[in-house]
């Protein structure tokens, strides 16, 4: 390829130069303005950007807030679980929004009060347990002063295996093999009968599970050990410790209720802080109910004590969600006898009682006849509100285990002995007027269905107004408060309503019930059927022999048979 030669440009005339110049300096002129422009638009945009991303911030940050406290308000158990979620994906979301602009999260961000006070609620029982920690040993428990101090800088050793163990030979009088075999040697063996091995249940337990007991003629064979000195002392000092913690004093009375304040402590602070992994059920109703009873129930106790019920009170307030610690109360006493009676004084030394108005008869029923001393149902009264008093007093005139003259006669005396001069009798309970106790009545009946309450409850409530009342008004009111509730409890609420308590069929059931059908099946309450008529549906897929669907049905063609052919179909 041959190269072609260009031959050079001739340079540019002065003249030429200052006639471009203007042009070209114009030029620039305009493209300077251009990216002033620019640059002003950029700077808006910016603005708007920032502007735009701090109220996002803001807004999410709000929406977190509200979420939580509705959160809080739902009866699920893990509420400080979700609330944390909600909190961490705010945190989250604030970082990506942040670095947008800034490179860098800002810190403090609002967190719910739920959030705080669950936060609170922990350091509070991390500091809390510490001090019974240190009673326990001062109590000269015959735990290791090593185990025990472990626990306030770990507190979840304290559902450790060794740990565990400790606490089970605590509670029976017993001690761990390894603990009598680190301490004093297998020698020292021969002074324990082993009451783990078992010829036909355990015949090979691990070492480490093998719990031991002093033998009945320790103190003999001690005397002909061939024990050092130091050790001989240390294991009559043992002895004696377990021997203390085993009497009935009240040494051993101040043991035992320590213990069970420290368990009650590190057992809900361990859910605290793991509860994703820990079950409520087994928490709140199976091992927290059993403590309280510890705390202020001694064996052979014959009477409930203000200065024990205290305590366990303020333990109670640790309990954040208020369905759970009505779930520990409702926990207690499931053997009767004063265990039972705690419960329900538990339940009325509560600001506001849950459904005191159902639960009072209960009450009544539990102490009478079987005391129906009025010095002695004094005592225990005494230690509930004078509200609740009150309610307890009124409660026992129309109690049905007694005669009418005999109740009275208990009633008023009750009345004396606590000293209740302004006890309303039922001429005064009359004279609120009518429409005010209608309404506050159905408004009752409102809060069980809001509570959840067992539908058997909602179906006895109902029964005993419309009885009280039975008129076309009452009747239309009744169906009004059951259809405002979710359609299951409609249904479930609607199977109950026949039966009293006693198995008998009440005689205005089939009338009332009747109406409900009647009502069910008109046009103007045709989203109330689809209702019915869906969840019915489901429950036929899921099981076709549901006992709730049965029943339904069946009583659905008691009172209106051509009404059940057209649900059937």
């Amino acid at each position: 390829m041959i190269p072609t030669d260009h031959p050079a440009a001739a340079p540019a005339s002065l003249e030429e130069i200052q006639k471009e110049w203007v042009e070209l300096k114009l030029k620039v002129g305009v493209l300077e303005a251009g990216q002033d422009l620019l640059e002003k638009e950029n700077k808006a945009l910016r603005f708007l950007l920032e502007r735009t991303i701090e109220h996002r911030q803001k807004s999410h940050g709000e929406l977190v807030l509200i979420l939580s406290g509705l959160v809080g308000k739902l009866p699920i158990n893990d509420v400080g679980f979700t609330v944390s979620k909600l909190v961490e994906h705010n945190a989250h979301v604030s970082e990506i929004l942040t670095t947008l602009l800034k490179g860098k999260a800002e810190e403090g961000l609002p967190q719910p009060a739920s959030l705080k006070q669950f936060e609170q609620t922990k350091r509070d029982l991390a500091l809390a347990f510490k001090p019974a920690v240190a009673e326990l040993i001062k109590l000269d428990v015959p735990f290791e002063p090593e185990m025990l101090q472990s626990l306030v800088t770990q507190p979840e050793l304290f559902f450790s295996h060794k740990v565990v163990r400790a606490n089970r030979c605590f509670v029976k009088g017993q001690v761990p093999r390894e603990r009598i075999v680190k301490e004093f040697g297998e020698e020292a063996l021969e002074f324990f009968n082993d009451t783990t091995t078992d010829a036909k249940l355990n015949p090979r337990p691990k070492p480490e599970e093998i719990v031991l007991a002093f033998k009945v003629d320790f103190e003999s064979l001690l005397q002909h050990a061939a024990l050092p000195p130091d050790k001989r002392q240390k294991l009559l000092a043992l002895h004696q410790q377990i021997k203390r913690s085993r009497a009935a004093t009240e040494q051993a009375r101040s043991q035992k209720i320590v213990f069970a304040k420290l368990s009650f402590m590190l057992e809900l602070l361990n859910y605290y802080k793991n509860q994703s992994t820990e079950a409520a059920e087994g928490v709140y109703a199976q091992r927290l109910p059993g403590l309280i009873e510890q705390m202020v129930i001694a064996s052979g106790q014959g009477r409930l004590d203000e200065k024990l019920i205290a305590p366990a009170e303020s333990l109670l307030a640790f309990i954040i969600n208020q369905d759970q610690r009505h779930m520990v109360v409702n926990n207690v006493g499931k053997g009767g006898g004063l265990a039972r009676t705690l419960k329900f004084v538990l339940k009325f030394r509560t600001e506001n009682p849950e459904q005191p108005n159902q639960l009072m008869p209960e009450f009544v029923r539990h102490l009478i006849p079987a005391e129906r001393s009025a010095p002695a149902l004094a005592v225990i009264l005494r230690l509930i509100k004078p509200d609740m008093q009150r309610l307890f007093v009124r409660t026992v005139k129309s109690l049905d285990k007694l005669p009418r003259a005999e109740a009275e006669a208990l009633s008023q005396a009750l009345a004396t002995e606590l000293g209740l001069v302004e006890l309303p009798d039922e001429a005064n309970m009359r004279a609120v007027p009518p429409e005010m106790e209608k309404q506050m009545a159905w408004e009752n009946i409102k809060e069980l269905i809001t509570q959840r309450a067992e539908p058997a409850i909602i179906a006895t409530a109902i029964r005993d107004r419309l009885r009280a009342n039975y008129n076309a008004e009452e009747l239309k009111q009744s169906w009004l408060v059951l259809i405002e509730a979710d359609v299951m409890t409609l249904i479930r609420t609607f199977c109950q309503l026949p039966y009293l308590p006693d198995g008998s069929t009440d005689a205005i059931a089939q009338n009332v019930m009747e109406t409900y059908v009647r009502r069910l099946t008109h046009e103007k309450y045709a989203a109330t059927y689809n209702k019915v008529v869906n969840s019915l549906k489901n429950m036929c897929q899921a099981n076709p022999a549901s006992p709730t669907l049965v029943n339904f049905l069946a009583l659905i063609k008691w009172v209106d048979a051509e009404a059940a052919k057209k649900l059937s179909a």
